[in-house]
């Protein structure tokens, strides 16, 4: 938008920045829709195969929590003031523990944070946190 001066042969070198705005605008849109249709462009169908069966030996131990608050050890009831030392017999029978912590999801923090910190202090270094996929 030019201002007139009242003389006509007055030459207006000012760029107009206007279409070169709109232009942008609309590519930025462009790139902003399409971007996430490119990250899961590759579509392949992954093959079937039979499971496998894993060895005795590495299976986990499960320690689950139910909605009371009471421990289980392999299905074993475990009160809280014993776990750390069930815990440790058992690491002492198997040196490559791992566990799979299963706690419900209404159990009290305190008793799930008790728990992490005594399996820490026993040194088992494998844990595995159940969960449900959402």
């Amino acid at each position: 938008m030019a201002i007139s001066t009242g003389r006509e042969d007055d030459v207006v070198s000012e760029i107009n920045v206007t279409p070169l705005v709109d232009v942008m605008l609309v590519l930025l849109i462009v790139f902003i829709v399409t971007a996430p249709l490119m990250t899961n462009s590759v579509k392949v169908n992954l093959p079937k195969a039979a499971p496998t069966q894993s060895t005795q030996e590495n299976k986990a131990v499960v320690l689950s929590v139910n909605p009371a608050g009471e421990i289980f050890l392999d299905k074993q009831k475990v009160r809280i003031e014993q776990f750390e030392n069930d815990l440790k017999q058992l690491k002492a029978t198997k040196q490559d523990l791992s566990l799979s912590l299963n706690a419900d999801k209404g159990v009290n923090y305190g008793t799930v944070a008790k728990l992490l910190a005594g399996i820490e202090r026993v040194g088992v270094d494998k844990l595995s946190i159940i969960t449900i996929p959402q």
